[in-house]
């Protein structure tokens, strides 16, 4: 039988949540800024190679958490558009809540919840795990360690270079692809290689007028010209 919970007993469930995972977690909020704590857990669970899914949809991702997940291994993020769900899975318990996984709502809000068991509730906790599952399939994965969007670029004054390049994701999406679709592409036409995970632009990919860019504050990303075919 699902059970509910206020604010702090759904902050107290969600730590266990984590804490328990065995095989598999599942962290769904539209915001994400992790307190330390929730980082304690979370690099806790990598370094047991817990498999982690993160997914997020409201904002772009905080410099701090870029760099931060950049080095955990086996968590996985995946950006959702219009996604408004608050849901937390382990093998065994799932909460759906108001709560985001954000240190403000986390310390400031007042919040709702319901904490549904799987050996109480298969078939409720079924029906909970396949919706993330979905959530999971429509959302496009953010691979933290290979590439990072860059926002910094989009957001200077517009220069003739800006005219002319773009980045990854901005020509994904210009040619109606997502940006790991791209990319698989790319290293598939020798543009760029994909090594210890990590991709690298190749005598091929500067030809055709790639650039490879570094952002102190948003990582590594990679620029391509608007006319860019593969």
């Amino acid at each position: 039988m699902a059970k509910f919970l206020n604010t702090s007993a759904t902050n107290y469930f969600l730590e266990e949540l984590i804490k328990d995972a065995k095989d598999r977690l599942i962290l769904i909020s539209p915001f994400l800024k992790l307190n330390d704590k929730m980082k304690e857990l979370l690099a806790d669970k990598n370094r047991l190679k817990i498999d982690v899914r993160i997914v997020y949809g409201k904002s772009e991702l905080q410099p701090e958490e870029i760099n931060w997940l950049k080095e955990l291994t086996y968590i996985r993020t995946s950006f959702c558009k219009n996604l408004h769900a608050k849901c937390y899975l382990n093998e065994e318990l799932c909460i759906i809540t108001s709560l985001n996984l954000y240190e403000f709502s986390q310390v400031n809000n007042n919040e709702m919840s319901v904490l549904i068991r799987r050996s109480g509730d298969a078939e409720l906790y079924k029906e909970a795990y396949e919706e993330a599952q979905r959530i999971i399939r429509i959302s496009d994965e953010v691979r933290i360690t290979l590439e990072r969007v860059a926002h910094e670029s989009e957001n200077k004054p517009e220069t003739e270079e800006s005219f002319e390049k773009l980045t990854s994701s901005k020509l994904a999406q210009k040619l109606g692809m997502k940006t790991n679709e791209f990319v698989e592409k790319l290293v598939a036409a020798g543009h760029l290689e994909a090594r210890d995970e990590k991709h690298y632009l190749t005598a091929k990919g500067k030809e055709a007028g790639g650039e490879f860019r570094v952002s102190p504050k948003f990582g590594t990303y990679f620029l391509w010209p608007a006319s860019f075919k593969l």
